[in-house]
Formats: structure tokens, sequence, C-alpha cells
């Protein structure tokens, strides 16, 4: 019943900028958390930027300086403001989002994922 849905990414030349959208709908009261994961071949899935209701971030040390994650509480929207790509950030980036639904409860969902290529 709820979907979560990324898009914005493509190929990009380093010291380029993108910027992801994380669209979740359905059965949503508000979002709790919300993070970014990327995931290249043949490496683990790691954790790129979080945030949470009361408006804490994190960020990898990799991203520090470069990537703003923010959302839109009234839309159930986020977005992952990428600038200063370097290969090494190439990947698919997935959006994870901790909701609360019309039944009060917390219900973890994963976006499809969307590709970032990052290449001269």
């Amino acid at each position: 019943q709820v979907q979560v849905v990324e898009s914005g990414g493509g190929l990009v030349q380093p010291g380029g900028s993108l910027r992801l959208s994380c669209a979740a709908s359905g059965s949503i009261l508000s979002i709790n958390v919300m993070g970014w994961y990327r995931q290249a071949p043949g490496k683990q899935r790691e954790l790129v930027a979080s945030t949470t209701s009361g408006g804490s971030t994190n960020y990898a040390d990799s991203v520090k300086g470069r990537f703003t994650i923010s959302r839109d509480n009234a839309k159930n929207m986020g977005y992952l403001q990428m600038t200063s790509l370097k290969p090494e950030d190439t990947a698919v980036y997935y959006c994870n989002v901790v909701i609360r639904d019309s039944y009060d409860r917390r219900l973890r969902y994963w976006g499809q994922g969307t590709q970032v290529t990052v290449s001269s």
C-alpha cells in the first residue's frame, strides 16, 4: 500500500551536481526517518545520509561537505542534493524511509533505486 520511488539519477561529469528525489505515497501519516543508501557493484550497501523527524542529520565521511539531505514533510518528499561529484560516487542510490501509518504503525520501506554514474 505504501510506495517509495526515487528519481533524478543519471550520467554526470566529475565535479557536476545532481539532485535525487524520493516520493513516498500511500497510507502515510508521517515520515519518522529518511535515509539515502548506495551500492556499487561488488560492494556492500552503505548509508550515505539520513535525517530524523527531529531535524538531526548524519552523513558518511566520504560525502560530508558535498551532499545535503533535506525533506518536505507536508509532501512526504525527500531529497539528496549532490555536488562536486566524484567517480567514486557511482552507485545505485536507494531511498529508505520509516513511516507512521494511519494505524500508528512504524514501517520501513525501500525504493527501487536510481543509477548515478559519474564519468568523464
